[in-house]
Formats: C-alpha cells, structure tokens, sequence
C-alpha cells in the first residue's frame, strides 16, 4: 500500500487522522515529527526506516502522509496538496473556529475525507494532480530530505538527525583527540617492541660472537 497514515494537525496537535488497516501503530513516529515542524510554511520529508513521511506546513496547520519510500514524492505531496484544499473548503476551517478546536475535534467530520482521499491515491491517482505536483516540486527549493534513525528495541526514542547536527562538531573533536591518542599509544607500543627486538638481536650475536672468540670478544689475542 502507498499511503499509509495521513494527519490534519494545528501545530502538534492533531485535528484529523486516518490510518489504513493492517498496519502497525506509528503514532509515536507522527508525534516526534509533529513537534520538529517550524512554525513557518515549509515542505519536507522525512526518512524512517522504508518509509517517507511528507508534510506541507502552511497558515499553521500541518498536512502530513506516510508513505512507502518507493512511491517517491511525487504522488504524496499531490495527495497532500489536494488534502489541503479539502481542508480549506470546510465551513469550519477558518483559523479562528479552528484555534479552539481539541485535539481530534474534526476526526468525526475529516477523517472519513482523508480515507477517502487516500483510497482515490492508493488506487488510481488523478494523473493531473500529479503533474502539478512534480512542477511544484521543480520549483520549491526548500524540500529537503532528513534521515531519522530507527526506533531501537530498547525503547529509545526516535531522534531526528537535525538535533544532532549541533554536536557533530563536538563529535568530530573528541574523535580525533581519541584518534591522536591511539596513535601515540600504538607509536609508543611499536617502538618498544622494535627497541626489544633489537635487543634481543645484539645478545644473539653477542653469543655467536662469543662462541668463536670467548666472552671477552678477544679474537685476535686467541689467534
């Protein structure tokens, strides 16, 4: 199945949901992305795992799919933009009625849309809508692709690469001092094993030696 979850939200809190059946729980996924959309119009994806997560971020609501990587971007964001437009045409989808609406307040009245909407894409996406999708896409420089690590089985929690870019250099730092320091200790190591070697090596000549010439080295005075 292409789309897999689609979300109407203001800000993180979700108005609208609908989840196609059979797949497993990605709220907590939604939730962690939700919080890391800029108050600001943007569009983006996210990488998790063998799937996409698309928004668009416009007027303070958040319009956001998933979907499986090999559907590219194309399809959602023309899904999204046509969900966009449902949205707008509410009666009840001015800011000011929506300011106040809880969370999952239009999921009775939406989220029937959204299932809808996403059955048209999943099966037979309106080839139009499509097209003007890829020329949006031509033209908005701004999506960008993020990576965001797998969940691990301890339970950790999902963690987009964009907090970490603030410690990379920090990262960065402390790998080459540790770098450095394992230099200097394989570089003190070698050389005492090559100084030992050599050792090893003069006492075993030393010997041969010894044995033609006494433990005096006197060679001439023998002969």
């Amino acid at each position: 199945m292409s789309l897999i979850n689609a979300i109407v939200s203001r800000g993180s809190t979700i108005l609208a949901e609908h989840q196609a059946p059979g797949q497993r729980d990605f709220s907590h996924a939604t939730q962690t992305i939700l919080s890391k959309i800029p108050p600001n119009n943007s569009k983006l994806t996210y990488v998790w795992e063998q799937y996409l997560f698309h928004y668009i971020s416009e007027g303070g609501f958040t319009f956001l799919v998933m979907a499986d990587d090999s559907v590219g971007r194309k399809m959602p964001f023309a899904f999204l933009a046509d969900l966009q437009r449902k949205f707008i045409e509410l009666p009840s989808s001015s800011s000011a009625v929506l300011s106040s609406t809880p969370a999952y307040g239009l999921q009775g009245t939406f989220s029937p849309t959204i299932a809808s909407l996403m059955h048209t894409y999943n099966t037979a996406p309106p080839t139009d809508e499509v097209a003007r999708a890829q020329a949006e896409l031509n033209q908005v420089k701004d999506i960008m692709v993020q990576n965001v690590e797998q969940i691990l089985s301890r339970g950790e929690r999902i963690e987009l690469l964009v907090d970490k870019t603030d410690n990379m250099a920090t990262q960065a730092t402390a790998f080459r001092r540790g770098a450095r320091t394992v230099r200097r200790q394989m570089w003190w190591k070698n050389s005492k094993i090559l100084a030992l070697s050599v050792l090893v090596a003069l006492l075993f000549l030393y010997i041969i030696v010894a044995q033609f010439c006494g433990a005096g080295l006197q060679c001439g005075a023998q002969s």
